[in-house]
């Protein structure tokens, strides 16, 4: 297949396009080489058997003149970061909805019809995950009261009886509730992508993922995941960073799975128009995966649990994947080795720790308390 890869420079789409070529498909891939993710360099990583267009997904002309001919597209383009999107508003909406409308306005106006387009989404769409409680059962949580998190108490509690919740597996027909302008300008991918899809008979998924972490992800930029955050942090010797309390959960899955994913809609028929979560179904606290990463990297140095929470942060979620499972998805990297093998890549590495300036700006926003 010819195959474009909007985002394909960078971590998982890097992966992807080395997987893609590597199963003898000819790959383009468009990327704008966002500075805060590569400091303006070209990443020595990238695939010689690949094409590369370097330029903007929100460039009309260029993409009316490079997207035709292509047997399928996969949109990973976007701005990533839920607390930058707080105070960057426009950017993030400018980036990752109208990029994704200027992309379909092009397939739709030039009459471009590629076999199957697939779509990043992320869990952030759901918001909080599901939740049970022990005398209503299943219940539909949006964000914690903001009186709730004054007092730290940090876990969800049922909105009809009061009572504290058990977090369940968060299965993909669940209420979305986004929490965050990154959130939302996600749902807006995945929306208007599922709905081009239908309106115009066209084969295209839908990708929720999760938690992702893997190499090459950007150590240096303070809005990536949050293993790579702490990665940074514990590299330069110092404490990562946990709001809350620590016990905080979510779904981690490395990239490798995630390009399996990928790849499983991509050559799957029967998933077309549907949305799907990309994950492993296990659940982590955020104090495991600062724990794991000192360990693996040999340093004794606990973390430090600031207390406090951010605007539009959710307490658990993690994936139901049974729907996924059922078109012979199966997520084979465990955490442990995950971690073991991210730490040996990247051992020698000096990154920038800027999550003191990025906490900062939080802070000034009045984003955290």
């Amino acid at each position: 297949m010819k195959i474009l890869v909007t985002g394909g420079a960078g971590f998982i789409g890097s992966h992807l396009v080395d997987e893609l070529i590597k199963q003898d498909h000819k790959v383009a891939v468009l990327d704008n080489l966002e500075y805060q993710v590569h400091g303006g360099k070209i990443p020595d990583y990238l695939n010689e058997d690949a094409k590369y267009i370097f330029g903007d997904i929100r460039d009309e002309d260029l993409l009316a003149r490079i997207l035709d001919g292509y047997d399928a597209i996969i949109n990973l383009a976007a701005a990533v970061g839920v607390g930058q999107s707080m105070y960057q508003v426009k950017y993030y909406m400018d980036v990752n909805t109208l990029g994704t409308a200027n992309l379909i306005n092009t397939l739709i106006n030039k009459n471009i019809k590629p076999k199957k387009m697939i779509v990043a989404s992320s869990m952030s769409i759901y918001g909080e995950g599901h939740y049970s409680c022990a005398d209503c059962g299943v219940v539909d949580v949006k964000l914690r009261p903001l009186s709730q998190l004054k007092e730290r108490h940090w876990e969800v509690t049922c909105p009809k009886c009061g009572k504290n919740t058990v977090p369940i597996p968060t299965p993909e027909e669940k209420t979305l509730y986004p929490t965050s302008f990154y959130a939302i300008s996600k749902k807006d991918q995945e929306e208007m992508t599922l709905t081009y899809g239908f309106a115009y008979k066209q084969p295209v998924v839908a990708l929720r993922f999760f938690n992702v972490y893997g190499p090459r992800q950007a150590l240096s930029n303070p809005y990536t995941g949050a293993i790579a955050i702490f990665l940074s942090r514990l590299l330069n010797d110092n404490p990562p960073l946990i709001y809350e309390d620590g016990m905080q959960s979510r779904d981690f899955i490395h990239v490798s799975d995630i390009v399996r994913g990928i790849i499983l809609a991509l050559e799957n028929d029967e998933m077309a128009g549907e949305a799907f979560n990309v994950a492993t179904g296990v659940r982590t606290s955020i104090l495991d995966v600062a724990g794991e990463l000192a360990r693996a990297l040999g340093k004794d140095i606990e973390p430090k649990i600031a207390g406090e929470f951010r605007q539009g942060d959710i307490r658990h979620c993690y994936a139901d994947i049974t729907r996924i499972r059922e078109f012979g998805f199966e997520p084979k990297v465990k955490l442990t080795e995950g971690i073991k093998e991210l730490v040996e890549l990247s051992n020698q590495e000096k990154p920038k720790d800027m999550v003191d300036i990025a906490d900062k700006e939080l802070e000034e926003k009045g984003l955290k308390d």
